[in-house]
């Protein structure tokens, strides 16, 4: 996994602590893309990474950075409401 941007892991806060239907009504096709691509596949490595038991990378990372597995739960169940594919 490539390291994590503080724009990744913003994203990803606002993602585990916003209403989907808001972030929808707001986002532009910028947003969209960064959301399909980068955060997608943050999102869905992360999710891989908890639901096997595999390596935790991506959970040491979001812990460093302050995003708990309940924000990254929150993420993740948002991210999917906006249409995104996680698992």
């Amino acid at each position: 996994m490539d390291d994590i941007t503080l724009e990744d892991i913003e994203f990803i806060k606002i993602l585990a602590n916003s209403d989907s239907t808001i972030l929808q009504a707001g986002m532009n096709q910028a947003t969209r893309w960064r959301l399909d691509t980068q955060i997608g596949k943050i999102l869905r490595d992360y999710y891989k990474e908890n639901t096997t038991n595999t390596k935790k990378e991506l959970t040491e990372k979001f812990e460093k950075f302050g995003i708990t597995k309940d924000e990254g739960k929150a993420a993740i169940a948002c991210a999917r409401r906006l249409g995104i594919n996680i698992s």
